[in-house]
């Protein structure tokens, strides 16, 4: 077997038929097989490090993030059913009660002074928000975040108002449950009714407040929380979110802030603690001193340090928030939502959503006039509206604020009106293909849309 060599000294093997150069192709093509194989198998390892990697990082989520994800985790707890929602908000109320008793306990008779006494105080009340934050519970003034996604027409008045109610008044279940065990329990009789004593004069103190002084201390009560709940969705670890807890909650404990699910428990235990003269003795106050502990005292509390925990939440930290990160990428879905709010988008115009509507709409119709074919009536008929909602704005803006007028010219079936109603953006990609910006948005946008 003779061997030559080419000008770039490429070993060739030859045995005198010919049959030479298709061995050395055969080579080079295994060669570039394999070769492709290994660029292919690379690439996928890649990125399976790359997922990994942002799996295991340390890193926070930076501030943007955050609030993507404050947004996303209030459409969760708008749409969470009435059953769950009600248990998980007995569950905060009752894990709020318990740091409110642990600072009760841990406060009797500290002799470190007062400043001391309240930095002690606040880090142990923690307790309360790491339990609903790490164990899972639905607390109202965690929750006056979810305007955030209300903001951004994610989530509708009515779905924001529900979540409220009904998981203020389990909160407030969960605290009463907890009063009542702990009454039954004497632990208020240690240390010679000193526990008692110190609740009954936090109670009292709280139900003496002004309403002016309550609101006020409610709007920076919550402020502080709601950026602790804020820290916790940057943290990546049980072990960060508890840290992200504890200087926030501390501050507001410490500087006497007022906390409506808090008081939900330190007031009631004080009006069942007035009735027993032994506390009295040991807290050193009369009757009469304790005249406005009582259940109006209680509501009368209630009233400005909830207005102010919604205030110092959802307007201080969740209103802010989405304006300084979600403004600008949410302004079409929010304004299609709800056209009253429109001028509050700084440089939005209604001329602006229906060019760039129009021109997604575009981008399908020449899409699927291509393969034609690939359509059925109903997907048809679904593309006629789209197109004329691409050529004139008047139609435009009627598909969008009185759709069902607009629906009577078109062979619909009622499976296709319903999409176009609830803005079912799943279905109608099914029919015309994936959607991309402002299109989706536009649709989506349906679902929330509200009529004031």
């Amino acid at each position: 077997m003779a061997y030559r060599r080419k000008k770039e000294d490429e070993p060739v093997v030859s045995n005198g038929d010919g049959r030479g150069r298709k061995t050395k192709l055969n080579l080079l093509e295994q060669a570039s097989i394999v070769r492709q194989e290994a660029v292919e198998t690379a690439t996928r390892l890649e990125a399976v490090a790359d997922r990994i990697g942002k799996a295991i990082t340390t890193d926070d989520h930076p501030p943007p993030e955050v609030a993507r994800k404050a947004e996303a985790v209030g459409v969760t707890k708008g749409n969470l059913n009435t059953l769950s929602t009600v248990l998980l908000g007995i569950l905060a109320g009752a894990f709020i009660g318990l740091g409110a008793m642990f600072y009760t306990v841990v406060t009797t008779g500290t002799g470190l002074g007062f400043g001391l006494t309240k930095l002690l105080g606040g880090l142990v009340f923690c307790l309360g928000l790491i339990l609903v934050v790490v164990a899972g519970a639905e607390l109202f003034t965690g929750n006056s975040l979810i305007v955030m996604s209300w903001m951004s027409g994610r989530t509708s008045l009515v779905r924001l108002l529900r979540n409220w109610g009904i998981v203020y008044f389990a909160n407030f279940a969960g605290s009463l449950i907890l009063v009542g065990l702990m009454f039954a329990t004497y632990q208020w009789a240690f240390s010679g009714y000193g526990v008692g004593a110190n609740a009954l004069l936090i109670a009292n103190s709280k139900v003496n407040l002004t309403f002016g002084s309550a609101l006020t201390r409610g709007i920076l009560c919550n402020l502080l929380v709601c950026l602790s709940v804020w820290l916790c969705f940057s943290a990546r670890t049980t072990s960060g979110k508890i840290l992200a807890i504890i200087f926030p909650i501390t501050a507001f404990v410490a500087a006497g802030f007022e906390h409506s699910v808090a008081n939900m428990y330190f007031i009631p235990m004080g009006v069942l603690l007035a009735g027993q003269p032994a506390v009295l003795e040991a807290a050193g106050v009369t009757a009469g001193g304790v005249a406005n502990l009582t259940w109006a005292g209680l509501f009368g509390n209630l009233l400005p340090v909830t207005i102010g925990n919604i205030i110092g939440g959802g307007i201080f930290v969740g209103a802010v928030y989405w304006l300084t990160y979600l403004r600008r990428e949410r302004a079409i879905e929010a304004a299609m939502a709800r056209p009253w709010a429109r001028g509050l988008f700084l440089g939005f115009r209604r001329t602006q959503l229906e060019e760039l509507v129009r021109q997604q709409l575009d981008e399908i119709i020449q899409a699927k006039l291509q393969n034609p074919a690939a359509l059925d009536t109903g997907s048809k008929a679904l593309l006629s509206l789209l197109s004329k909602a691409r050529d004139d704005s008047n139609f435009l803006s009627r598909l969008a604020e009185n759709p069902d007028q607009v629906f009577k010219g078109y062979d619909l079936t009622s499976e296709e009106k319903a999409a176009l109603l609830s803005g079912d953006i799943r279905w109608i990609e099914s029919r015309l293909g994936v959607l991309d910006e402002p299109l989706r948005t536009w649709l989506t946008a349906r679902l929330a849309q509200e009529k004031w």
